[in-house]
């Protein structure tokens, strides 16, 4: 059966219970059409980037499925004309991670974002050696000045 990550989200004014309730509701759904969840993850109350339905925040649930497509819809369908649901995501996945998703995960957990480990952080400042070598590459050349003096003569030129 295909595999897919769906995640949804629920209304802010409802309880955490009624957010479990919720999940069990759509877990049968799935488990009657011939699925099974795999696994759930609550993401808790979050900010969201714009107002939906006049609300700011919202409980975010994330439910790995084993199911056929035919259960999938269905499970849309029941969230579609769910008063308590805002939003809806169902990803087809080519195999589910054993491990926690990335919003479970802490910063500390999730490692550095840049791709190269070994380069200098950028509030690391230079040592006392390699200051000069900075200096003298941060001075201006001798063609700057050249190239600002016709500037200034014409300026001299035109006051006469």
């Amino acid at each position: 059966m295909p595999l897919y990550e769906h995640v949804f989200i629920a209304r802010q004014d409802i309880s955490g219970a009624q957010v479990d309730q919720l999940v069990e509701a759509f877990t049968g759904v799935v488990e009657t059409g011939g699925g099974k969840v795999v696994g759930t993850e609550s993401w808790g109350l979050r900010n969201l980037a714009y107002r939906i339905k006049k609300n700011r925040k919202g409980h975010y649930i994330m439910m790995n499925l084993d199911a056929p497509s035919d259960v999938v819809v269905e499970l849309e369908r029941q969230q579609r004309i769910h008063d308590d649901i805002l939003r809806y995501l169902t990803l087809r996945v080519d195999e589910l991670e054993e491990s926690p998703s990335i919003m479970m995960q802490g910063r500390k957990d999730r490692g550095s974002r840049r791709d190269d480990e070994d380069a200098e952080p950028a509030d690391k400042k230079p040592t006392a050696a390699a200051a000069p070598e900075a200096e003298a590459a941060e001075a201006p050349t001798e063609d700057a000045p050249a190239s600002e003096a016709p500037a200034e003569s014409e300026t001299e030129g035109e006051k006469e």
